[in-house]
């Protein structure tokens, strides 16, 4: 990579980071229906296209604003580790990306602890609550799909994919409800670790190769 070209990507990561953290702050203190992309843009001194050349909607730069989160769980589980059990495949997956939106907010600067403390404040807004929920229909869709594909399974036919792909989603909901309730002192990634370690027995079953 060349001196130009990592400047433009460090200038790139370091107007990501500030929309998530404009935006973070804003809806916490208005609530998301009373927060406009102009808004968000003008206190962070861009464009409203150039907040689009970063995230689709506002809620994005709140939940992070990866578009390819969904596609990469879905063939992860899909495809990850073939003969393991599929609660084991889940864990770890799911691990890895608590770890990585924890990682997320701690880019943000200054205390993590306070920013989820802010994220706990904006999730007491209804209209944000609708839009995490949508969120995280999403997810539970991509984990549906990838259990589907990895277990050769009919979703119209076989619930298992759903059922366990709900139970998954519930996990990260309640452990990262638990993360922002603490203020961080617990790591997301051990608290969804932990959990998916207790659902394993329960939930199991051996892949058809």
């Amino acid at each position: 990579m060349t001196a130009a070209a990592s400047l433009r990507e460090r200038k790139k990561l370091a107007t990501h980071r500030l929309l998530r953290r404009v935006a973070l702050d804003l809806v916490a203190e208005r609530g998301l229906a009373n927060v406009t992309v102009e808004e968000i843009a003008e206190a962070a001194e861009v464009s409203p296209r150039t907040f689009f050349n970063y995230f689709p909607t506002k809620e994005a730069a709140l939940f992070g604003g990866d578009p390819d989160r969904a596609a990469v769980l879905r063939e992860r589980i899909a495809s990850e580790s073939p003969g393991e059990p599929v609660i084991g495949v889940l864990r770890a997956v799911m691990t890895d990306d608590a770890r990585a939106v924890a990682d997320g907010m701690r880019e943000l600067g200054g205390d993590p602890g306070d920013w989820l403390r802010r994220m706990k404040v904006a999730r007491a807004d209804p209209h944000l609550r609708a839009a995490q929920a949508a969120h995280m229909a999403m997810i539970e869709r991509a984990v549906a799909e990838g259990l589907a594909a990895r277990l050769h399974a009919d979703q119209e036919t076989d619930p298992y994919p759903g059922i366990v792909a709900a139970a998954a989603v519930g996990v990260v909901r309640a452990c990262m409800g638990f993360w922002a309730g603490s203020g961080g002192t617990v790591e997301l990634d051990q608290l969804i670790d932990q959990a998916f370690a207790a659902l394993g027995d329960g939930l199991d079953r051996k892949e058809t190769l």
